[in-house]
């Protein structure tokens, strides 16, 4: 099997910080949980900031929370932009929606509300502990499964905060008379006196804030990356499913995909070898474009393929203008010979359907030739550094030389009589005289197909 090696078994360990995995299993995967992600982000932040807006009205119901709805309308249309531009790896597009959704936030809770009367200190809005509504982004942010977009929510959200709590202590005015008055209250306690003033920032607790806020950040931004792995993990499982699929019948490929190294184990079983080819096909390509021979080759390769795949073969490999196929690699199964026997002669009503097709349409006919054998195979890798998962022995021989002596004979398909015999003696075929085949010291029995 010369196209099953090491290198398509062993998967490729993929970092999840890279730009974007070169591996298309692993891209798709990203892109597919990154797409379902932020539209998952999305719903949640509209249910989120619904809800919030229903508080809202709630503890302030007067015209001034109109402001406070605005904004959040606000924060809902970012975030569909955020949708919008978002794809995996680094997007700068993102990057600066995810910083004007931030900055919104920011100015939405520390500066004054335009539509209401009251003339309090701007401090006095740490007293309501506004700080918290910034994990809401955040834990929206971890459904969009990027590890960068929560360490740069982590940032931006504690650079943000402390700029804006400069603000307010640079810019923002205090009562002298409230602080008198709080400081009153508990004339032999600074620090309580402090706490009940509203005009002060309390930089302690801002600054414990913004640490605490990115140690969660963090924390969530090494959940998300360890989200990532695993979701490599399992595209990588996907390519070696699809490597897989390439060769063996969906079937076979279930079966495979639960063993531990189901083809590095070295044995010996009985196995159905069938080679297909077409005759005169170098003469059939001299002079004719390129691409009339390859499509040629595909139409062929396709339907024999198929049936493979179909009678649960396993699809060895390509020879060119033929093919190696087998059945009952690398696992078998009692009715190898019966599904190898079924598939000729499917195979052989697949190439009369398809010249006459090309007959229809003007073009040459294709002649296919089939060689069938049962017995007995060594099966295991072959190699050194790049290991070939091979199926040996004499059966294969046989069965490459039926094929050839199909010439011989004038007939489409030889099937030994081993084969026919294991297969339940179906019928279709025609009992030949024995024939002599190179490298057997008696001769063979066979069946053909005229």
């Amino acid at each position: 099997m010369s196209d099953i090696t090491q290198a398509d078994s062993v998967p490729v360990r993929v970092d999840p910080m890279a730009e974007l995995p070169a591996n298309p299993h692993a891209r798709t995967a990203l892109e597919r949980n990154k797409r379902e992600g932020m539209d998952l982000a999305v719903r949640a932040r509209i249910a989120a900031l619904s809800v919030t807006a229903l508080l809202l009205i709630y503890l302030n119901p007067n015209w001034e929370v109109i402001w406070y709805l605005a904004l959040l309308g606000c924060l809902v249309l970012v975030s569909l932009a955020q949708r919008r531009v978002g794809r995996v790896g680094q997007s700068r597009a993102e990057l600066a929606w995810l910083f004007a959704d931030l900055l919104l936030m920011t100015l939405a809770l520390l500066l004054p509300n335009p539509l209401s009367d009251a003339h309090n200190p701007p401090a006095l809005i740490y007293q309501f502990e506004v700080f918290q509504y910034f994990y809401v982004l955040l834990a929206a942010g971890v459904l969009s499964y990027s590890w960068r977009t929560i360490i740069s929510m982590g940032t931006w959200t504690a650079g943000l905060w402390l700029l804006g709590a400069l603000c307010v202590w640079w810019f923002g005015w205090t009562d002298p008379d409230v602080s008198t008055a709080a400081l009153a209250l508990f004339p032999g306690n600074p620090v309580l006196s402090a706490q009940m003033d509203p005009g002060v920032v309390h930089w302690d607790f801002r600054i414990q804030e913004v640490v605490v806020f990115i140690l969660v950040a963090g924390i969530l931004a090494i959940t998300v990356r360890r989200y990532q792995t695993l979701v490599l993990d399992s595209a990588e499982t996907a390519r070696a499913r699809t490597n897989l699929a390439r060769y063996f019948s969906p079937t076979m490929v279930e079966a495979l995909s639960t063993k531990d190294e189901p083809l590095g184990q070295v044995r010996t079983h009985d196995a159905a070898v069938l080679f297909v080819d077409i005759v005169g096909f170098t003469a059939f390509a001299d002079g004719r474009p390129a691409q009339e021979v390859i499509e040629t080759l595909r139409a062929f390769h396709a339907r024999m393929e198929s049936e493979v795949f179909a009678h649960g073969g396993t699809l060895d490999k390509y020879l060119g203008d033929g093919l190696m196929a087998t059945f009952g690699t690398p696992l078998p199964q009692e009715d190898d010979a019966a599904r190898a026997v079924a598939c000729v002669q499917a195979m052989v009503d697949r190439m009369d359907a398809l010249n006459v097709a090309r007959r229809a349409d003007g073009l040459t006919e294709i002649d296919a030739r089939f060689g069938l054998h049962f017995g007995q195979v060594v099966l295991g890798d072959i190699g050194a550094n790049r290991l070939e998962f091979a199926v040996l022995g004499d059966t294969v021989n046989v069965a490459s030389r039926l094929e050839a002596l199909t010439r011989v004979l004038d007939v489409r398909a030889i099937v030994s009589d081993a084969a026919i015999t294991a297969a339940g003696r179906p019928g279709g075929f025609r009992a030949a005289p024995d024939q002599p085949v190179r490298g057997v010291a008696a001769p063979v029995s066979v069946w053909v197909i005229d």
